[in-house]
């Protein structure tokens, strides 16, 4: 992966929306799901999430196929290795055994729905 191909792939990451739709594909494996059904879970408008699907496809983390008249939306998992490699190539001295990067689960991955976060005031 290339420089350009990792600042791409963490600009699309870098949104909360996005995040949340690549973290539901990636945990449901590379059947993927139809758009509708990604609204529905993550409670996204159509035009918006059409909007965060663009751009994470276009970042090469997710790709779709057409199955009838259902656009289906799945986790690429080798776009998603490129970018760990990239960032991990240099890790702890050359030793990747000792970042201790677990292996994707697809399978027993969950996605958690994190409480909307508190400002502290001083």
């Amino acid at each position: 992966m290339e420089k350009t191909d990792a600042v791409a792939a963490l600009s699309a990451l870098a949104q909360e929306s996005r995040l949340d739709v690549f973290r539901l594909l990636v945990s449901i494996g590379r059947e993927g799901l139809p758009a509708g059904q990604i609204a529905e879970r993550l409670e996204i408008a159509a035009p918006t999430l059409s909007f965060h699907l663009t751009q994470l496809r276009h970042a090469g983390l997710i790709q779709m196929r057409r199955d009838g008249r259902s656009l289906i939306y799945a986790a690429d998992y080798d776009g998603m290795t490129g970018l760990m490699e990239y960032l991990t190539e240099n890790c702890c001295n050359g030793d990747p055994a000792a970042c201790r990067i677990p292996v994707c689960e697809p399978q027993s991955a969950t996605l958690v729905r994190r409480k909307p976060r508190r400002t502290i005031r001083q």
